[in-house]
């Protein structure tokens, strides 16, 4: 959160800076995300060495990329207890609201012999993406895990930007907590073009 002290010069401006962020902007960074996909794309682990040194200022060890038990287990053991079990009923919460939304397969046999129905599977894999850098996002993880979860998903990647090649303990504690093994030390649109 950022607070903005109201006086002259900083109500001038005030309008034109949130316009800033409007989603019709969007489009000007359209150009350099489509760069970096096709770079990630084509040349792999080197582009995602480039732009996590770009953008997180770390050099990327591609050996070293995947989040090892050994951290998450270190960052869990770290983390306050009273804080994990905020996690965990978080996580209870969510699972219950997403339970709600289920869905299920059903067929039904017309008299003239037609079958009408619907199949419902969970993907077998998906990408959460989790920012990160100056600050940790426990509950963005949780959001965003707990329905693939709850789906039936068998295989969650996290990818999280890791300041100086170290995943905040916090979110690491997140991912036990979840029982989530596969995150990659990657920020930004690169962590996402690797997902995809």
């Amino acid at each position: 959160m950022r607070i903005v002290q109201l006086d002259k010069e900083t109500k001038k401006n005030i309008l034109s800076d949130l316009l800033k962020r409007d989603p019709n902007q969007y489009g000007e960074y359209e150009a350099t995300v489509k760069e970096i996909v096709e770079n990630v794309r084509h040349n792999g682990d080197e582009a995602l060495k480039e732009y996590t040194l770009q953008f997180d200022h770390t050099e990327l060890d591609t050996r070293k990329m995947l989040v090892s038990d050994d951290e998450i287990a270190e960052a869990e053991s770290l983390v306050d207890p009273e804080l994990k079990q905020v996690m965990q009923k978080s996580l209870e919460n969510i699972r219950n609201y997403h339970k709600k939304q289920l869905r299920t397969s059903w067929f039904d046999a017309q008299p003239n012999g037609t079958i009408l129905g619907q199949k419902v599977t969970p993907l077998t894999r998906v990408g959460v993406y989790v920012p990160g850098g100056k600050a940790a996002y426990p509950s963005s993880l949780l959001m965003n895990a707990v329905p693939a979860i709850v789906a039936g998903v068998s295989e969650i990647v996290v990818c999280t930007p890791a300041v100086g090649g170290v995943v905040n303990e916090l979110l690491l504690a997140a991912m036990y907590v979840l029982g989530i093994k596969n995150a990659y030390k990657i920020g930004g649109a690169s962590a996402i073009a690797m997902m995809a």
